[in-house]
């Protein structure tokens, strides 16, 4: 009975926790992006097409690599990899970069969501990597790993808080 238990309350953490990480890690507030148009597409080119390398990825919390990754990892290591430290939960990472509408909504911005209703708190995060039709975003799921949605699929849309953009 006690590993039912244990194993019922892991799951449903590691359900909510996507935005989450663990204490020990540092959060470093994001360097200015060049004011550069071209330099700032080339980068933003250059995350997107990074996180697309986790695809498939499976999901594993706090994790940061091809062995597992999640929501905020992802996309903090795609960011890293441009010299663009954010920081590390998706709670926090909602407060770099300026709110934007979703009618100026681009590829490379962030989509924050609230997954967690009994929180209601900024607990997932996704970067948008297309925007023809409808608003694409790549994202660390906790039943399906790294993945590629859609806002207009239902549960994103009710989720869905704010978006961001960072460069």
């Amino acid at each position: 009975m006690k590993k039912i238990i244990s194993y019922l309350l892991i799951l449903s953490f590691a359900v909510s926790a996507c935005g989450s990480s663990p204490k020990d890690r540092v959060i470093i507030s994001s360097k200015k992006a060049s004011t550069s148009k071209n330099s700032g597409n080339k980068k933003i080119k250059s995350i997107v097409s990074y996180a697309k390398t986790f695809n498939g990825t499976r999901y594993k919390y706090g994790g940061t690599t091809k062995k597992g990754m999640d929501c905020s990892g992802l996309v903090y290591t795609s960011f890293k990899k441009e010299n663009i430290v954010l920081p590390r939960t998706s709670k926090t990472m909602a407060t770099q970069g300026k709110p934007i509408s979703l009618k100026k909504v681009d590829v490379g911005d962030l989509l924050f969501f609230k997954t967690n209703k009994r929180k209601n708190v900024i607990s997932h995060v996704g970067l948008v990597v297309e925007v023809k039709g409808a608003i694409k975003f790549i994202h660390a799921s906790t039943s399906r790993g790294v993945i590629i949605s859609s806002l207009n699929e239902n549960y994103w849309n009710k989720a869905f808080a704010v978006a961001r953009r960072v460069l």
